[in-house]
């Protein structure tokens, strides 16, 4: 790992650490808990798509199935929630596999359509298996974690553990990309042909980290699924992993700060907008929640137009441009 990237992961604990001492509202916590379970996805999305050059439009699926096989496990049968999931960790490097060796031959667009139509039989399978998921009504009372004995039973708990996942998430991502299998998913980025020509076994390569990019959606899944105590069809939809890909997009999908940026900004971005709500109200401007979507195509057009390698590397150029101007 990078020094740059280990600086950048002591800030990071040490800023999260103090997280729950300055902000009290359990609410505000719970947001950052949300945002925990994005970041670990896009994380995940960002070696596949950043790394690999790989574009998957269903990996909302393999959250679903990571919560669903945890909950189900849980409640039905009985089982302790870390062998829950754990359990579907294996299943999803199953379907991963399953799913990734057929459609990894694709390319480009009938690439990202194949993914999205997985994306969308897996909730339509949520919807429709009523006796096994719960269907539109969901499943009730799925137990919370706990550690050693310690239940993580409060929001505070919750999210010193999420966040640490995610720590963990990243240490593992930044030594990946830095190792030799990084190297060559930036050589079969770069171009096939030539990694190929290199002695990169492509096929392999491709499957490895679909895989491994499925796992840390799954485990974001579980973790939901043990904070929320419920899960249903609604927050897995088709639209949430065009979402997750949009996080990526927006963060700079070539680094893994970028998808973490992305992820954090995108998952505050809903409150931002409801405290923008309530002061132009106070003002006297009506704003209606419609408008969220408008508000939501329109930053993403203008980071793809003016900052196209994501908010991240434009933080980046505009810290350097700073620095110029301080030594002139």
């Amino acid at each position: 790992m990078q020094g740059k990237d280990t600086a950048g992961l002591i800030v990071l604990i040490l800023g999260l650490a103090a997280v729950p001492w300055v902000i009290g509202n359990d609410y505000y916590l719970g947001v950052l808990i949300f945002a925990a379970f994005n970041c670990l996805t896009c994380i995940g999305l960002c070696l596949l798509m950043g790394y690999a050059g790989q574009i998957s439009l269903g990996h909302g699926a393999f959250v679903a199935i990571g919560a669903y096989t945890s909950g189900i496990l849980t409640t039905t049968l009985g089982w302790s929630p870390w062998a829950a999931m754990g359990a579907a960790v294996l299943l999803v490097t199953g379907v991963a596999a399953i799913v990734g060796i057929p459609t990894l031959r694709l390319k480009g667009h009938y690439l990202a359509m194949a993914t999205l139509g997985f994306a969308s039989i897996i909730h339509i399978l949520a919807v429709a298996t009523v006796d096994l998921t719960g269907g539109p009504s969901g499943l009730l009372d799925i137990p919370r974690l706990s550690i050693f004995g310690y239940p993580l039973d409060s929001d505070r708990r919750y999210f010193y553990f999420s966040w640490a996942v995610v720590v963990v998430g990243l240490y593992v991502a930044f030594n990946l990309i830095n190792s030799r299998v990084g190297r060559g998913l930036r050589a079969l980025h770069g171009s096939e042909d030539a990694a190929a020509s290199l002695g990169v076994n492509i096929t392999a390569y491709k499957i490895q980290v679909f895989i491994m990019s499925a796992v840390y959606a799954s485990v974001s899944g579980s973790m939901y699924a043990y904070y929320v105590n419920y899960i249903d069809p609604g927050p897995f939809g088709v639209m949430h992993s065009v979402l997750l890909v949009t996080m990526v997009a927006v963060g700079g999908m070539y680094r893994i700060w970028g998808a973490f940026t992305g992820a954090v900004l995108l998952s505050l971005l809903p409150e931002m907008l409801s405290f923008a709500t309530d002061y132009l109200q106070v003002i006297g401007i009506a704003y209606k929640p419609d408008y969220d979507i408008l508000v939501y195509g329109t930053i993403l057009l203008i980071i793809m137009l003016f900052l196209p390698e994501g908010v991240f590397d434009g933080l980046g150029r505009a810290v350097r441009a700073g620095k110029q101007m301080i030594r002139r």
